[in-house]
């Protein structure tokens, strides 16, 4: 059986699931689009091509080899994107959530069936059906779990809100013993520039102590402000609105000194040196024109 331990964003990984390009299937239709910056790549004709990202994939698979990670690869299934496994569940501690992520996803979720076979199923859990969560909300950190959420009365129309304060109160439920915190996230189905799809498009903790953060993903001045000064403001990294929308701050972490990113993201890997990480660059340009990068692609299933 397969022990799970997750209790924060960068001890060093021991398994993780990571997504798929294969056959991810033909260019969507406009309005097949779940967020803006795919919408904006399927009209300019420069979505990205299947064999391109299954290099940058291949690309993040062998940084994991190199550091003896145990990967895992979700079955593939005839033209389904799977990419973005941190969509469909998510680890905090032992137990393995099963996201009530869009229906048409489900499938994804029984294609990561090698991993589930392995896992104690009372550690497998499915949130009730009125909560709406997705990977990239959740950020377990020490004693604190981090979520992204949108509670505005608007909800349902926002194809980009994905997690709902249902979720925020059953993830307290679940931990009573963690501080659970919750920061309402910008919205948009049409600017990619003014939308913050999961928390992780506009923070990241790094190493032990350190953030990556884009001031206007949140909703709220004093819940930013909150990060900035539980990191303190010597420790963030201050991306720009042009930065998020290249999704600076969905990075991975395999361990507190060791940072997969994105090879253009040169300020960041320089700001990432000059602290003292190894940065592991590889190309992933054309993954994140669908609104999700290394962070996203990935599901961590054990860190010591």
């Amino acid at each position: 059986m397969m022990q799970l331990n997750i209790v924060d964003e960068t001890s060093p990984l021991k398994a993780v699931i990571l997504g798929t390009a294969k056959s991810c299937g033909p260019v969507p239709s406009p309005d097949e689009a779940y967020d803006p910056k795919s919408l904006e790549h399927i009209l300019a004709g420069t979505y990205p091509k299947e064999a391109d990202m299954e290099k940058e994939m291949d690309a993040f698979a062998k940084v994991f080899q190199k550091y003896g990670v145990e990967v895992y690869r979700p079955e593939i299934l005839q033209n389904c994107n799977q990419i973005f496994a941190r969509d469909i569940a998510f680890v905090i501690e032992d137990k393995l959530f099963h996201a009530n992520i869009l229906p048409d996803r489900e499938r994804e979720f029984v294609a990561i069936h090698e991993v589930l076979d392995k896992i104690d199923p009372n550690k497998v859990i499915r949130p009730p059906e009125e909560v709406h969560i997705e990977g990239g909300d959740v950020m377990p950190w020490n004693d604190y779990i981090f979520i992204g959420t949108y509670t505005g009365p608007d909800y349902p129309d926002y194809i980009t809100a994905r997690t709902n304060r249902e979720a925020v109160e059953y993830i307290r439920r679940m931990f009573p013993y963690k501080t659970v915190k919750s920061f309402e996230l910008r919205k948009s189905n049409t600017d990619p520039k003014e939308n913050a799809l999961h928390l992780d498009c506009c923070f990241q903790p790094v190493g032990k102590d350190k953030a990556i953060l884009h001031r206007n993903g949140f909703l709220l001045e004093e819940e930013y402000q909150w990060l900035v000064d539980h990191f303190g403001k010597d420790n963030v990294f201050e991306i720009n609105k042009d930065e998020m929308y290249q999704m600076f701050s969905n990075v991975f972490s395999i361990s507190p000194e060791v940072v997969v990113s994105e090879k253009g993201f040169t300020r960041l890997n320089n700001w990432l040196r000059e602290q003292g990480f190894t940065v592991e660059e590889i190309p992933y340009a054309e993954i994140a024109k669908q609104e999700g990068l290394l962070r996203c692609s990935t599901m961590p299933l054990i860190r010591e």
